[in-house]
C-alpha cells in the first residue's frame, strides 16, 4: 500500500495543466443541475483537535494496520523513562523499586488541648479518613470543626465546592476552607512560621490563633482525639485504647501498617516486578491470617473495638473500590474473605461512621487523580458489593461477642 503525504496530496488537486486552443463540443441530456458552492474551508477537516489531527496522519503514514515496530519501541521507551520519573515524585522508592512512604513532618509533640483546633482532611486519604471516624466516634464534631479537600489536578489539595453525587443527604463532602479562606492546602501549610515548602499532606490538625502546624501525623491525631480531649467530647467514656488492650493493639499496629495500610500502597507504587511480588505477597499473607482470626474474634482485640480496627477498616473499605484493581491488588476481592468482608460491614454499621464513607470521592481522588496509573483518566463502575445497600446487610457478627459491645454514639 502507498502513501500519499498530505502536501502531495493537496498538490495534485491545485496544479493542473490547461490545454489551450482546444474546443469541445458537448451534448447535454436533460435540465442542468448546478449544486450549491462549497468553499474549501468547509472541505477541510478540523485540525483544531490535536487528537483528531494526530488520528489523521497516522491514517495516511500506515492505515488501519498497527503502527512500525520502531515506532512502538520508541514511544514504550519514552514512555517509560517518563512513567519512572512521574513516579519518582509520586512515589519515592529505594534501589531495587519499593516504595518508601515520606516520614510526617509535624508528628505531635504535646497535648493542645487548650488550643483552638482546626481539621483539615480529604475524603480519598485513608490515613485522613481514620481521623473523620475517632473524631466522630468521640462526638469532638463542634471543638475540632473540619474542613475537607479535595486532589487538584495536579495532585494538591484544593479547596472548591463539589456537589454531594451520593444521594445521602449527611455524607461527608469537600467544599471551602471553613476557617482560613484559603485556595488550596499548600497555602494553609505556608502561614505557618517560617513557612513551608514540603508536601502539603492530609490529614493536617491547625493551631487557628497561632496559624501553626500542631499534627500531621494520622496515628498521633487519633491518639489524640481519643485520649486527649474527653473535656471537650459528646462521648468521653468510650475508649478506644483502653490500658489493658495497649499492647495488643500495638501488636496489630506492627502486623496491619506495612502489610495492609501501606502494603496496598508498596504493591501499586512499586517500580519492580521484584517489589511488587514481595508486597503482595505480604498484602495476601496478613489478609489470610487477619480473616482466620476474626473467624472467633468480632474485632481485633476480642469484644472491643479499638484505634487497630479503625485503621484497618479505611484500608478494607477502599480495597475492592480502588486497590483490587487500581493497585493491582489482584489476587482475591475482600468480598472473597467472609470474615473480613463481616467484619468491614459491621463497623461501617456503627452509627456515625458510614457518613464518613463519601464512596464517589474516593474513587474519582484514585482514578481522576493518580494519572502515572491511570494514564486514561477513566473511573470503572463501582462495584455493587461497595454500595450502601450490601454494607448495611446484617453481619451476624454480634454473635462473637461475649457481651453487648454495639456503640451508641
Amino acid at each position: 500500500m502507498s502513501c500519499i503525504s498530505p502536501l502531495t496530496l493537496s498538490s495534485q488537486f491545485l496544479v493542473s495543466s490547461p490545454k489551450k486552443n482546444r474546443t469541445r463540443t458537448r451534448t447535454i441530456v436533460g435540465p442542468c443541475r448546478v449544486g450549491p458552492r462549497v468553499s474549501l474551508d468547509q472541505q477541510r477537516p478540523s485540525s483544531s483537535n490535536p487528537v483528531t489531527l494526530l488520528t489523521n496522519i497516522t491514517k495516511l503514514l500506515w492505515g488501519p494496520s498497527l503502527p512500525p515496530g520502531l515506532l512502538i519501541s520508541t514511544i514504550r521507551r519514552a514512555w517509560n523513562s517518563t512513567w519512572q520519573l512521574m513516579m519518582s515524585q509520586l512515589a519515592p522508592s529505594d534501589s531495587s523499586g519499593n516504595y518508601t512512604r515520606p516520614a510526617s513532618k509535624f508528628p505531635l509533640q504535646n497535648n493542645p488541648t487548650a488550643t483552638k483546633l482546626h481539621l483539615y482532611v480529604g475524603l480519598p486519604c485513608p490515613w485522613a479518613h481514620r481521623t473523620l471516624i475517632v473524631r466522630a466516634l468521640k462526638g469532638l464534631e463542634d471543638a475540632v470543626p473540619v474542613s475537607i479537600a479535595s486532589p487538584g489536578q495536579d495532585g494538591c489539595w484544593e479547596f472548591k465546592e463539589s456537589p454531594n453525587r451520593s444521594g445521602d443527604k449527611d455524607i461527608v463532602v469537600p467544599g471551602r476552607d471553613g476557617v482560613n479562606g484559603c485556595k488550596n492546602l499548600k497555602e494553609v501549610y505556608g502561614m505557618r512560621k517560617g513557612g513551608y515548602s514540603g508536601r502539603a499532606s492530609v490529614p493536617m490538625l491547625l493551631d487557628v490563633d497561632k496559624k501553626e502546624v500542631v499534627c500531621n501525623e494520622s496515628y498521633d491525631i487519633i491518639h489524640l482525639f481519643n485520649s486527649g480531649m474527653n473535656g471537650l467530647s459528646r462521648n468521653p467514656g468510650l475508649d478506644l485504647e483502653p490500658p489493658e488492650l495497649k499492647s495488643k493493639i500495638e501488636e496489630w499496629n506492627q502486623i496491619i501498617y506495612p502489610n495492609v495500610n501501606n502494603g496496598v500502597y508498596r504493591c501499586g507504587f512499586a517500580q519492580s516486578q521484584e517489589a511488587y511480588d514481595s508486597a503482595v505477597n505480604g498484602l495476601f499473607s496478613a489478609l489470610e491470617m487477619i480473616d482466620d482470626h476474626l473467624g472467633a474474634s468480632r474485632y481485633l482485640c476480642g469484644d472491643t473495638l479499638s484505634l487497630a480496627d479503625v485503621c484497618l477498616f479505611t484500608t478494607l473499605i477502599r480495597f475492592d473500590l480502588v486497590y483490587n484493581v487500581l493497585f493491582k491488588c489482584t489476587k482475591k476481592k475482600l468480598i472473597e474473605y467472609p470474615n473480613l468482608h463481616g467484619y468491614m460491614r459491621d463497623i461501617y454499621q456503627i452509627p456515625e461512621v458510614a457518613e464518613t464513607c463519601n464512596f464517589t470521592a474516593i474513587m474519582d481522588g484514585y482514578y481522576k487523580i493518580l494519572f502515572p496509573l491511570n494514564p486514561g483518566n477513566i473511573r470503572p463502575v463501582m462495584p455493587s458489593s461497595c454500595a450502601h445497600e450490601p454494607l448495611s446487610r446484617p453481619h451476624n457478627r454480634e454473635s462473637l461477642s461475649s457481651v453487648d459491645t454495639y456503640l451508641h454514639v
